[in-house]
């Protein structure tokens, strides 16, 4: 699993370089997004710009991520294509999470 992560102000943004989040890189995506999260910064920003698809697997995993991190540090999405959009509104999770439309927008409304 390809990702990077920095800090933007207090946030600290997590980008997935893959383009598949599926049952077949599920578990690699929660170990590295972990790793990553060592880093220090809140919320965390999962920025999703280059995956173009999710499936049921992976939504558990972006959930799984988001227990992880507890109530203390929120999980943020942002950069959502059309197909991880449309995965996030069928599932009503559109609603759990705060969604942004791109990175920079995500940086903005965190300071």
């Amino acid at each position: 699993m390809d990702i990077t992560s920095r800090q933007a102000g207090s946030a600290l943004v997590v980008a997935i370089n893959d383009s598949r989040i599926d049952a077949a890189v599920a578990i690699e995506f929660k170990e590295a997004v972990r790793a990553a999260c060592e880093a220090p910064g809140s919320p965390v920003i999962l920025d999703l710009s280059r995956v173009g698809f999710l499936d049921s697997s992976g939504l558990g995993a972006v959930v799984a991520v988001m227990k992880l991190l507890g109530p203390d540090r929120p999980l943020e999405l942002a950069g959502l294509t059309d197909p991880v959009a449309k995965v996030f509104r069928l599932t009503r999770m559109d609603r759990i999470f705060t969604i942004h439309p791109a990175a920079p927008d995500a940086m903005k409304a965190t300071g």
